[in-house]
């Protein structure tokens, strides 16, 4: 059982949905979770399937009109964020909660030098003055490893790199030491070298400060150097949660199967890989016309006319093992 004192977030039965011309869009459907101080829960699935608008309903960011947040809680360190106004949200959001979001360059202001977009959101949620703020925010940028901060504060986001600017962003979320941080694609817009320097950072800084973060991924591999926890979304719904441990070495739904299958795997030496990648078949249903039943069955090679006729509870196969599969037990077979 979880100490609830050691919770930095729970979510219960989250519900987001958008309105529009076609239907009813349900985004997020039913979603449920924790994460502790310190921790790293990854949430993975393909594009469409939810996680982004998870993190936008936590920052409560999801645009309305078209979108709302019509059913569950939010609760950050004890406090139910769905029932804040907007502007008590506003004095916890940056604060208590932070978010990196996929591209910087679109997150950061192009007319405002990086150091002052820093001292602004500092300035926001603390009462000090300018130049205390100002020493912050080029500390802020030494923690992140960007070379010559106090010069970097005084350039605009063009004159900055990729990485570099991703490392700003990194700065300002973390410039309040929030609870939680929620990193969606955090390294989506960056070539590998420096992906795995932005990760390896992020951890770095998390562990230093005792922040729970919540990490939007598609990416797998990702997944099992960063996170503890995992959760599998499908369609808006959670399919799979576990331990990094337990997911990896027994995955009780067949798309986390499939999700697995299609990694490119390493050669060892001397051993041959097969040169084909598996693929899921198919795609993620409309949202507006979800089917009766499991929404995976369309395109699972282990779907029975129940899999169609009636969605699967999360079923609980230990240690929190969770899945959402009428046949979980014959996932192995999947190839």
């Amino acid at each position: 059982m979880t100490d609830k004192s050691d919770l930095v977030l729970e979510v219960k039965n989250l519900k987001t949905v958008f309105f529009t011309n076609s239907g009813l869009f349900k985004a997020v459907d039913d979603l449920s979770f924790a994460v502790k101080r310190g921790e790293t829960l990854a949430i993975v699935g393909e594009s469409g399937c939810g996680k982004s608008v998870t993190a936008l309903s936590l920052m409560r960011l999801v645009p309305d009109p078209p979108g709302r947040i019509v059913g569950g809680s939010i609760s950050l360190e004890g406090t139910d964020l769905l029932a804040l106004g907007e502007a008590e949200m506003r004095a916890v959001r940056g604060n208590r909660i932070s978010m990196i979001f996929q591209e910087p360059m679109t997150s950061l202001n192009p007319v405002m030098r990086i150091g002052d977009q820093i001292v602004e959101a500092v300035r926001l949620h603390r009462n000090i003055p300018a130049k205390e703020a100002r020493t912050i925010a080029v500390e802020m940028l030494r923690l992140v490893r960007i070379p010559e901060p106090a010069r970097r504060a005084k350039e605009y986001p063009h004159q900055l790199s990729g990485g570099m600017r991703q490392r700003a962003m990194i700065a300002m979320a973390l410039a309040c030491r929030p609870a939680l941080l929620i990193a969606d694609e955090p390294t989506t817009a960056l070539d590998v070298t420096i992906q795995a320097q932005i990760l390896a950072l992020i951890l770095d800084l998390q562990k230093e400060l005792g922040t729970g973060l919540v990490l939007i991924t598609h990416d797998l591999g990702v997944v099992a150097q960063t996170a503890q926890r995992v959760i599998v979304m499908y369609a808006g719904r959670k399919v799979e949660e576990a331990s990094v441990e337990a997911l990896f070495a027994a995955p009780k739904h067949p798309y986390t199967r499939g999700l697995m299958a299609s990694i490119p795997a390493v050669p060892a030496a001397g051993v041959p890989v097969q040169a084909r990648l598996n693929e899921i078949p198919g795609t993620v249903p409309s949202l507006v016309r979800l089917p009766k039943g499991c929404a995976f069955a369309p395109r699972c090679k282990l779907a029975i006319e129940r899999c169609e006729a009636e969605y699967p509870p999360l079923a609980d196969w230990g240690s929190g093992h969770l899945a959402a599969c009428w046949r979980a037990e014959d996932v192995a077979e999947v190839a």
